[in-house]
């Protein structure tokens, strides 16, 4: 499997403050845009299940001001 390229939400606007995925060989990989050198590597199955969680709210307290 060929590696993907970058992609970032919708969501996260013209500035860097935001949080890259791509697909690497049938894993998965996390980059902070402003910071491309820190990258986290996962596997499908628990990016999923993050992001299920992450849909269901489970999450919103991080983002709370």
């Amino acid at each position: 499997m060929s590696n993907s390229a970058w992609q970032k939400s919708s969501y996260s606007g013209s500035n860097a403050d935001c949080v890259e995925v791509r697909t690497v060989d049938g894993s998965i990989e996390l980059r902070e845009s402003d910071e491309g050198d820190v990258i986290v590597r996962t596997t499908r199955p628990k990016f999923a299940a993050f992001l299920r969680g992450a849909k269901a709210g489970e999450f919103d307290h991080l983002t709370a001001n």
